[in-house]
């Protein structure tokens, strides 16, 4: 017969807020009756990492990150020029606390995006409220608003989250409306919270992402006062790994042509044996 040991007061009293915490009522109702079984504890840990588990997963969901890469599968030695060291220390999240920008500037395919959801990933994880978009999708949406009310609800989605990451600034060409818009962001954000952004252009190239637009060089000096500015240069990882996977299938495709080539040639040495 399993002989059962209550915990001590102090002990006990700890395990019986977690249960209310957790809103066990049922056990709560039998809580004397069954404070000493073996079982107990182990129930209510259960509990606490389901609900963690699924309290994660809601807040990446609501963080708009959708499916990303993990920073093991980042290749250090692809591209031409990175400072891992400068990219680790962001990881550490002292950007929260010093409310530092980050800029990732480089070409396609050098992985600014696997390195903006990674950070912001780690930012969730520590707890704290984040929100990815892209340039394009912040922009339509702030843009599709009707009347001042909307535009500012709207506005305090993007500048509520204690980060806020804008992938893919540069890759296409926005009026001067646009550029107002993406100011209001930055200004509302500055000083305050950190904003993350990759883009492909330098920032003497960002005229011809916001052509005729006045408040460009504004939006430049708001943005890197206070920031960190990430370079990475070389070629596209992505086109390396569709031409590696280019490779593979002619490779598999010639496999198989010798495979039948050599079936066919046994087929005719059978018959003419």
């Amino acid at each position: 017969m399993a002989v059962t040991t209550a915990p001590n007061p102090q002990a006990n009293e700890a395990l019986k807020e977690r249960a209310r915490r957790l809103g066990l009522y049922g056990l709560l109702t039998f809580w004397e009756d069954v404070v000493g079984e073996p079982w107990v504890e182990t129930l209510i840990k259960r509990e606490e990492d389901a609900r963690a588990r699924r309290s994660q997963d809601r807040r990446v969901k609501q963080a708009n990150l959708g499916p990303f890469k993990p920073m093991p599968d980042f290749d250090w030695t692809w591209p031409n020029k990175i400072d891992r060291e400068q990219i680790e220390e962001l990881f550490t999240l002292e950007i929260l606390e010093n409310k530092i920008n980050v800029i990732f500037v480089g070409p396609n395919g050098v992985g600014k995006t696997l390195l903006c959801k990674n950070l912001a990933y780690t930012a969730l994880l520590a707890g704290h409220t984040v929100y990815f978009t892209t340039a394009s999708q912040l922009l339509n949406d702030l843009g599709s608003q009707d009347g001042a009310q909307s535009l500012d609800r709207r506005l305090r989605k993007y500048t509520r989250p204690r980060l806020l990451v804008i992938d893919e600034l540069g890759y296409l060409s926005y009026d001067s409306r646009s550029a107002d818009l993406l100011f209001e962001v930055v200004t509302r954000r500055y000083q305050e919270k950190p904003t993350v952004i990759s883009t492909n252009r330098a920032f003497g190239e960002w005229n011809e992402t916001f052509p005729n637009a006045s408040c460009v060089v504004t939006l430049i000096d708001r943005l890197i006062h206070h920031s960190e500015i990430v370079e990475i240069e070389g070629a596209s990882y992505r086109r390396k790994e569709a031409l590696e996977r280019a490779e593979a299938r002619a490779k598999a495709r010639r496999t198989r042509r010798r495979s039948r080539h050599a079936s066919t040639k046994e087929s005719v040495d059978v018959v003419q044996k």
